[in-house]
């Protein structure tokens, strides 16, 4: 009963998701075999979550994301359009090649830390952080969970989604800065006028710091110039990291730092959305977004998966519009992954990383004001989905 008490209110969405889905397959509500099909395509990502997450577990206890910071901040030289340019080109590098997840997890309390440290308002890291993390994700198939099902559907290798995404990738992080600099980082929104650079860096272990630097740049490496497979570079690095903190820093490596609710949720969520999709959910899906592979279509299916996304969560809503959209429709499938990427930055449920992310500023006791982050985030969707949409017609 203790162990129940302990449970965080996503562990109980997590269980209760797959309950939910186990019973729709054991009542036939979802038969056996699409279950089956279901299961056999996420299990390459679920292996690739767990052994990501836990290599930026571990490179955030090596202190890499803490220097990074620093540096970022020593950077900036006190002045606060630096280092507005610098935290997004940092945030941006982190989503795109460790995962939107790993940003929210991550970097939300280094950012946090950071702001603690030197002296500056919190709320705009904090907003930089979880817009980055979610606008941030489409250029490689590994910076989200809905980039790695796209590419599987459309066969695109890690460099040939780069080469398609990059021109969306550029137009939705341009319309996030303008969204930020607006909000949240202009004078008279971000507090005092200019800030003083931390301190040197100086690593507790620089052996672990450089081993883990090492291997995040090589799963870097080999996703971008080798096309291996995404769950086998990230485990490779993953059990070097793990290898490393076995010699030096035994008690860090921990069952805990397996992401045991995400491998819970995500297989849950899955099943649940499958069974949604072959009850109704299919048809409505298909009705508003067509079949038009041109720029009306490619229109119509981002905004439905960033309405959509923002109403459920951004996995489900991919999930249900891909299968509603034509196999060949390419051009089609892309925009709406635009919209379950760039759109969810509305509602603090519409993709893990933002919730992930309101449980870590909670946790640092950094207040977001609901209504503020409501009406500043919609802004942001319609304006970063639409240039990101506009920009993939124009470049495809």
């Amino acid at each position: 009963m203790s162990l129940l008490r302990r449970l965080h209110p996503l562990d109980w969405l997590a269980g209760g998701l797959l309950v939910l889905g186990a019973l729709c397959v054991a009542t036939g509500l979802l038969p056996t075999g699409p279950a089956a099909d279901v299961m056999q395509r996420i299990g390459p990502l679920v292996v690739f979550l767990a052994t990501v997450i836990v290599l930026a577990e571990l490179t955030g206890k090596a202190e890499v994301f803490d220097v990074v910071a620093t540096w970022v901040a020593r950077a900036g030289r006190g002045r606060y359009p630096l280092l507005f340019c610098l935290c997004v080109l940092f945030a941006s590098v982190t989503t795109i090649t460790l995962n939107l997840d790993t940003t929210a997890v991550l970097l939300t309390p280094v950012m946090l830390a950071l702001a603690t440290r030197v002296g500056i308002a919190p709320v705009p890291l904090a907003m930089t952080t979880v817009w980055l993390a979610n606008t941030a994700s489409l250029l490689l198939p590994v910076s989200n969970l809905t980039n790695l099902l796209a590419a599987d559907r459309i066969a695109l290798t890690p460099s040939e989604m780069a080469a398609t995404m990059w021109a969306p990738q550029l137009a939705a992080i341009a319309v996030t800065m303008a969204c930020l600099w607006s909000f949240y980082w202009r004078p008279g929104r971000r507090g005092e006028t200019r800030y003083t650079p931390p301190p040197l860096p100086r690593p507790a272990d620089r052996v672990l710091f450089r081993v883990c630097a090492v291997a995040c740049a090589g799963f870097l490496l080999a996703i971008l110039l080798a096309d291996v497979p995404l769950w086998s570079a990230s485990m490779a690095a993953a059990l070097i990291v793990v290898a490393a903190f076995w010699v030096r820093r035994r008690d860090a490596l921990r069952l805990s730092l397996i992401p045991w609710r995400l491998l819970v949720l995500v297989p849950g969520m899955f099943l649940v959305v499958e069974t949604v999709n072959a009850h109704g959910l299919h048809d409505v899906l298909a009705s508003a977004m067509g079949s038009d592979n041109g720029l009306a279509g490619m229109l119509r299916s981002a905004a439905v998966g960033a309405g959509v996304s923002n109403v459920l969560n951004n996995l489900p809503a991919y999930l249900a519009g891909e299968a509603a959209i034509p196999v060949g429709n390419h051009e089609q499938l892309l925009a709406l992954l635009v919209g379950v990427n760039v759109g969810p930055v509305i509602t603090p449920w519409a993709s893990l990383a933002t919730l992930l992310w309101f449980e870590r500023c909670r946790w640092h006791g950094t207040r977001i004001d609901l209504g503020r982050f409501f009406g500043t985030g919609f802004v942001l969707a319609v304006a970063g989905t639409l240039a990101a949409t506009l920009a993939l017609a124009a470049t495809s």
